[in-house]
């Protein structure tokens, strides 16, 4: 991924400049050195719950009047509403919980926020020190347990090492290429005496990454371009974390090449842009699944050239050129073998690479991308995304979330759990602004949805924010609508509610001659029969029970009606039950292990592209 520093919040100043001053030294305990440091670096909310190991933090807590906690009602919820918080801020998220199993609940949402490269800080409680290593009460080696899953780590057990170690960690989670760096600390560091200054004296030796770009590489990139006759722009989610999407948007506008955007770059370039293509992947546009297969040259932003855009990767983009630009040298080469390798920043990349087209330009050396445009409309006019109402006149899953994104305002924020849900909801809304489309792409989280909305709520108060959720993801973090009601964070949450497990179903269907093993959330066929949907536990009962509106949807008649009351509604949060028809699937699709040349538009529809590749 690529990353600015200046995009992503607040940063800790490492060391005093020459000249610069430092606070006056206090004297207080470890815990007191661990609020004050937080203050200094910039938090301004902590998703948490207390402990034994922690608890020493959460009393000098209790009197900071910088720092707001929100008092989750599950671990993994805090990690999910911190990491919701730093996508929709750009700020670091942050999140506080205690020692051996409230640290390990914290792990699914560390693990997604490394896959996503989002800058989050996760605080745990540990025993104390003279007990690390005895299988004291509450004990777990979550340094160890989380060290594949970090950026980086660190074992606190001195108080005076807490205002340093906490600088550290923000600087490191959220320069470079952002990700969740974890503090442990050991109780009796936060219960001693020490003293407290800031800033204090940090000490990263070898980290210092890559932010401008090689001149030369850029002016190989941009020869490459002008050069291309079917060129395509590969933006990854790294182009929003940059804050690079202004920039971006000069570039194809001068070269006029078209650009694909994915699953964690929705909103980086506007969906109603007309050299935008879709998104690729397993279930990405025909038109820009097939635009990647049939490039000259791919130019990456920000991507990682992940198997589900590449599909079967010894078969992908196989007349293409690569230009692969990231702030994380690791990545580049590691799935696909670049031409052009540039380790930068994505704002500085995109920026210096608008210069050196432009010089380009300026010698006369301009692309023909006509006849390429011929086919990408000719594709996006034959193959558009749709879908098909059902025919007994129940509700149509796609319908529900495209009504639900037309009529939202336009700076609404939305976030999905995963599943069908959520490829509906990255198809069939449009994504005009960055940071309007949160998910879990890389780890694939179930449950992601509802406390991923909080924390953007909490972060952005004055936006509305709509968790598109599926009635299996929602039975996983649910509880946090009842932190939600609490603390005064009105979000939205509209339960896509088919009575199964939709895509592993889905899976099922195409794959394993619907023997559906497993994903039945419902009782059974009479329960399916009379009512259709999830009915146990009944959705809008519980919902009403954790404090919230909550309203129920199963005439396609009532579908605008039920949606604008929700909208209205701004003072607690709202679950609609959106009960749909449990056999929609998502299309198009490139089935797992096979290569994009065989995606299929619909099911049982193999795309004509007119080239003598037919059916």
């Amino acid at each position: 991924m690529l990353m600015t520093e200046q995009a992503t919040g607040h940063h800790p100043q490492p060391r005093p400049r020459n000249g610069a001053t430092t606070s006056p030294v206090e004297h207080v305990t470890g815990a007191q050195s661990l609020i004050r440091s937080l203050e200094e670096v910039g938090a301004d909310t902590i998703f948490g719950l207390p402990g034994g190991c922690i608890l020493p933090a959460y009393d000098p807590l209790m009197d900071s009047r910088k720092v707001r906690h929100i008092l989750v009602r599950h671990e993994q919820g805090a990690g999910h509403a911190a990491t919701g918080y730093a996508q929709a801020t750009g700020k670091v998220g942050v999140c506080m919980v205690t020692s051996g199993p409230g640290a390990t609940n914290l792990v699914t949402p560390i693990a997604d926020a490394h896959m996503d490269s989002v800058p989050l800080v996760a605080i745990t409680g540990q025993v104390a020190s003279k007990a690390i290593g005895t299988d004291a009460f509450q004990e777990a080696d979550i340094c160890g347990i989380t060290m594949p899953i970090t950026k980086h780590n660190f074992l606190v057990t001195k108080a005076e090492d807490i205002p340093r170690t906490i600088a550290e960690a923000f600087h490191i989670a959220s320069t470079g290429r952002p990700g969740p760096v974890l503090v442990d600390i050991a109780k009796d560091a936060l219960q001693a005496r020490t003293t407290f200054s800031w800033p204090p004296q940090t000490d990263l030796p070898g980290y210092r990454p890559v932010t401008k770009p090689h001149a030369k590489q850029i002016r190989e990139a941009a020869k490459l371009i002008t050069a291309a006759k079917r060129p395509v722009l590969y933006v990854g989610g790294g182009v929003i974390k940059s804050g690079a999407t202004a920039e971006l948007k000069i570039l194809a506008e001068l070269t006029g090449a078209p650009v694909t955007t994915t699953l964690m770059a929705l909103g980086a370039f506007p969906d109603s842009h007309p050299l935008h293509v879709g998104m690729p992947g397993m279930h990405g546009s025909v038109t820009a699944v097939t635009a990647l297969q049939k490039a000259d040259l791919i130019v990456a932003l920000g991507a990682r050239f992940d198997d589900r855009v590449t599909g079967k990767l010894d078969s992908f983009a196989p007349y293409a050129k690569i230009v692969h630009a990231d702030i994380d040298p690791a990545e580049i080469g590691k799935n696909r073998a670049a031409d052009v390798p540039i380790v930068g920043d994505a704002r500085e990349v995109v920026a210096d690479l608008v210069q050196a087209v432009q010089a380009e330009h300026s010698e006369g050396n301009t692309g023909d991308y006509s006849a390429w445009w011929s086919d990408l409309n000719r594709w996006r006019e034959t193959y558009p995304l749709g879908y098909d109402l059902p025919e007994d006149g129940s509700l149509s899953p796609q319908q529900v979330i495209q009504r639900i994104g037309q009529l939202a305002p336009d700076d609404t924020i939305f976030t999905a759990g995963v599943g069908q849900h959520q490829m509906w909801a990255a198809h069939f809304i449009d994504y005009e602004q960055p940071a309007t489309w949160l998910n879990s792409g890389g780890a694939g989280t179930m449950g992601y949805a509802v406390p991923a909305a909080m924390g953007a709520k909490a972060g952005m108060p004055d936006r509305p924010v709509w968790a598109i959720d599926g009635d299996g993801c929602f039975q996983m973090t649910n509880q946090e609508l009842t932190t939600c009601a609490l603390n005064n964070i009105p979000i939205k949450v509209a339960i896509i509610n088919n009575g199964a497990l939709g895509m592993v179903r889905q899976w099922q269907t195409l794959f394993y001659n619907q023997r559906y093993s497993n994903t039945v959330l419902h009782s059974g066929p009479d329960e399916l029969k009379a009512n259709r949907g999830t009915r146990v536990p009944d959705f809008v009962k519980l919902s009403e029970a954790m404090g919230c509106v909550a309203l129920r949807c199963e005439d396609p008649a009532d579908l605008d009606k039920v949606i604008a009351e929700a909208n209205a509604i701004n003072d607690r949060p709202v679950v609609v039950d959106f009960i749909v028809h449990e056999d929609a699937q998502v299309w198009p699709m490139v089935a797992a292990g096979t290569s994009n040349d065989e995606v299929m538009a619909a099911r049982g529809v193999r795309p004509d592209f007119g080239d003598g590749e037919d059916d």
